[in-house]
């Protein structure tokens, strides 16, 4: 191909599902579930590895709940709360509140900290054209892009990391 045929990535979506969290036992309302021990672990992990690859406009959005937030924390970015992101939010929700793909983004990148299944059902659309029940790991990042090359919009994923493997 040639080089100027290459067009440069508009905008990447960083999907990151927050680390483990306390469980659903009734006892904690599900907005204030917190991470484990083991869950920051994962978030710190994660965060480093997102640091060191992070462009330097990035916009983090976040689910409302205590685990995304405290996910989000240990990338140490600011970030927005967004209860369109929230659980229980649809694929399509997601898109909007992040403005993917944006021909001209303010940012170069949005980091939308989330929840399954909702997660797994935009990565689906995503690579797919179509939502399915795919599973994103608790704490894993997956990192999609969006270009033109010949007049055609593509998304492509560019990484997919669970925590055990940054």
């Amino acid at each position: 191909m040639a080089q100027d045929e290459k067009q440069p990535i508009t905008m990447d979506l960083i999907l990151w599902r927050h680390a483990e969290a306390q469980d659903a036992d009734g006892k904690i309302p599900d907005a204030k579930r917190r991470l484990t021990a083991r869950g920051e672990k994962q978030a710190r992990k994660m965060g480093a590895w997102l640091r060191d690859r992070l462009p330097r406009e990035t916009c983090v959005l976040v689910s409302p709940t205590e685990r995304t937030q405290q996910t989000a924390h240990a990338l140490g970015l600011p970030f927005e709360i967004e209860p369109k992101i929230g659980v229980g939010a649809d694929p399509v929700d997601i898109i909007a509140a992040a403005g993917w793909p944006a021909e001209h983004p303010k940012t170069k990148a949005v980091i939308v900290v989330g929840h399954q299944p909702t997660l797994g059902r935009l990565a689906a659309l995503l690579l797919s054209g179509e939502e399915a029940d795919w599973t994103v790991k608790k704490g894993a990042v997956w990192w999609f892009s969006n270009r033109t090359r010949e007049s055609e919009t593509q998304t492509v994923l560019r990484a997919m990391v669970n925590p055990d493997l940054s």
